[in-house]
Parts: structure tokens; C-alpha cells; sequence
């Protein structure tokens, strides 16, 4: 059974005891099947990239794993975490709202480890989306556009002038 003869269908958590389950299509079989994850040394104290590192590594649930993306896995995770912390469940979503929000003017110098990770999730899979590749039918080789600020000019600077040769040392 590989990769490709199954689709995700639904993901979860079971609190008690810790678990990620998720229930997907077997398209080799037919059927659609539930698999259960047990997260056995997930504690509050865990690093979220390291159990994520432990799950794909793990022959039973490697491929099983993959099906799921990884800032999915990673907002899973953090929700599991803030219930073995205490935090109750509407809370623990509200703040993987907020941390999946990507907000234009926040300082990404200033947050945790784990709330940088997850953003930087968000921007790959936003980019992802919106990556024009080859074969595209707007697909465009080389596209120039001269931006402008809100005055009408553009600002100059001495770095981005010159004759486009590298400058002697």
C-alpha cells in the first residue's frame, strides 16, 4: 500500500488517552478505514517538531503521517498540548486562530519558536497556492512590473543603481 492509493479524509484528536486519528479512503481496497496514532511520550512539555519528527519516522504511521500536511500537524499538535497544559478546548482553537492569521505588521522577531514555525506554514502554503508554474494557463515567463509609492515616484537608492557589473573589491 503506498501513498498514492490513499486520501486523507478526516483528522483528529482523541484527549484521553492522547491520540491522532485520522480516517481516510483506500482506493486500492475500496474502503475507507480509521487509523489511530498513539502519541505514547507526548507530554506538555514536548517539542511539537520533534514529536512530529517521531511520527514520520515511525514505520507504522510514517505513511499515514504524510497524507496529513504538515502546518495541519502541527496545529493538532499544539491543540493537544494546550489541553495537557489545562487550557480548554474553544480556548486552544481560538489561539491557533490567531496564531494561523498572518498579520502583515506583526513582528515575527518577537514570537516563540513554535508560533514562528507555524506562520512560516502558513506562508508556504499561501505561496504554494498562489505559485504560478509552467504550464499554467496565466502562466507568464519574466513578468516586469515597475511598482510605484503612494506619491507616484519611485525612491532611489545607491545599491540598485549602476551598470549591473559587480563592483570591484
Amino acid at each position: 500500500m503506498t501513498t498514492t492509493t490513499l486520501q486523507l479524509l478526516k483528522c483528529g484528536l482523541r484527549f484521553d488517552p492522547p491520540t491522532l486519528v485520522i480516517t481516510y479512503k483506500d482506493w486500492k481496497a475500496n474502503k475507507l478505514r480509521r487509523r489511530s496514532m498513539p502519541l505514547r511520550s507526548f507530554t506538555k512539555h514536548s517539542n511539537i517538531s520533534s514529536a512530529i519528527k517521531e511520527l514520520t519516522e515511525n514505520k507504522r504511521h510514517a505513511r499515514f503521517v504524510q497524507l496529513l500536511p504538515e502546518a495541519q500537524l502541527h496545529r493538532l499538535l499544539t491543540i493537544m498540548k494546550d489541553k495537557l497544559c489545562g487550557m480548554s478546548l474553544e480556548v486552544s482553537i481560538a489561539r491557533n486562530n490567531d496564531i494561523d492569521t498572518l498579520d502583515p505588521n506583526e513582528d515575527l522577531n518577537k514570537v516563540d519558536p513554535e508560533t514562528l514555525t507555524r506562520k512560516k506554514l502558513q506562508m508556504d502554503s499561501t505561496f504554494e497556492k498562489n505559485r504560478k508554474k509552467p504550464g499554467d494557463p496565466d502562466f507568464q515567463y519574466n513578468v516586469e512590473i515597475d511598482f510605484e509609492t503612494e506619491l507616484g515616484r519611485v525612491e532611489t537608492s545607491g545599491w540598485d543603481s549602476g551598470d549591473g557589473s559587480d563592483p570591484e573589491f
